[in-house]
């Protein structure tokens, strides 16, 4: 049953964000009416007022998620990945081979950075 036909809600306010994100996905796409569960007058008010919304910045776009939050993904081995197919075994401490010189002159210190002494020599 659509939640604005059970309240008897004639309009879908744009400035009310907490109802509207019942409505968006959790990366801030609009949902579907089969997945929102509202009725097809209603999804329609839906959609206007999240769209409203985003243009007066009440609502994002687009929500960004970090590469360590996602499960699964492109992890693992593959083409391009140390141990992975394309890569001869043993590889996985080599460079991109073009760079040999760029990557031992960037891990002088050890940390990975450019050792200072070295850059200004």
């Amino acid at each position: 049953m659509c939640l604005f036909c059970a309240e008897h809600i004639t309009w879908v306010d744009y400035k009310d964000t907490n109802v509207l994100r019942r409505f968006m996905t959790d990366r801030g796409k609009i949902k579907s009416r089969s997945s929102a569960g509202t009725c097809a007058q209603h999804q329609r008010d839906v959609a206007l007022a999240i769209k409203t919304a985003r243009e007066l910045a009440m609502l994002p776009y687009v929500v960004r998620t970090l590469a360590a939050d996602k499960a699964g993904g492109r992890r693992g081995r593959g083409p391009g990945r140390p141990g992975g197919p394309g890569r001869p075994p043993g590889a996985e401490g080599l460079g991109s081979g073009a760079g040999g010189e760029a990557d031992a002159a960037s891990n002088e210190d050890g940390a990975g950075g450019v050792n200072v002494d070295a850059a200004l020599v």
